[in-house]
């Protein structure tokens, strides 16, 4: 929901990049620095601090974010900003046509191999894809892709689980 608002007053005042890119640096920092992530997610802090704490921090950032972070600490959801800001990079890239999908192989796929595996994707898809790629030798072949909610499981692993079960019904 707070993804959303701030992503639809964004894109509204054709401010979507500064705000994606500052609220990516601000997830950053949080992650960076335990003094930052501290004041973000600790609710026994004073919600009246919190606030002068920000407005000093983000003082030159844009106003629209500044602000959107202070209604964070007001609601007490300040500690939700790297969900907030997860969710926010997806209606991002939905708005642009971009798909993340996560690619799971059996084995370590080259530069060149994942790229036309990934040009089948977005050609049956329509849609430009950028995908993370990671290794799961227990595939022992095949590939495992989610999108989204979406699982397209393509490995030995799979279909000797999809032989086990229809064994074990029949």
């Amino acid at each position: 929901m707070y993804a959303r608002a701030l992503f639809d007053a964004a894109l509204g005042e054709k401010r979507l990049e500064p705000v994606r890119e500052q609220l990516r640096q601000l997830v950053e920092a949080e992650a960076a620095v335990p003094e930052l992530r501290e004041l973000l997610r600790n609710p026994q802090l004073d919600p009246r601090s919190k606030r002068a704490a920000l407005e000093d921090l983000l003082s030159g950032a844009d106003e629209l974010l500044r602000n959107f972070l202070l209604v964070l600490v007001d609601k007490g959801r300040a500690g939700q900003l790297e969900e907030i800001a997860r969710e926010f990079e997806r209606l991002a890239a939905e708005q642009e046509g971009i798909v993340r999908a996560e690619l799971t192989t059996a084995v370590e796929l080259s530069d060149a191999e994942a790229k036309k595996l990934l040009k089948q994707i977005e050609q049956a898809s329509g849609q430009k894809v950028e995908a993370t790629r990671s290794v799961d030798p227990d595939l022992i072949g095949g590939m495992i892709l989610q999108v989204g909610s979406r699982r397209l499981d393509a490995s030995v692993r799979g279909r000797l689980e999809r032989l086990r079960r229809e064994l074990a019904t029949a």
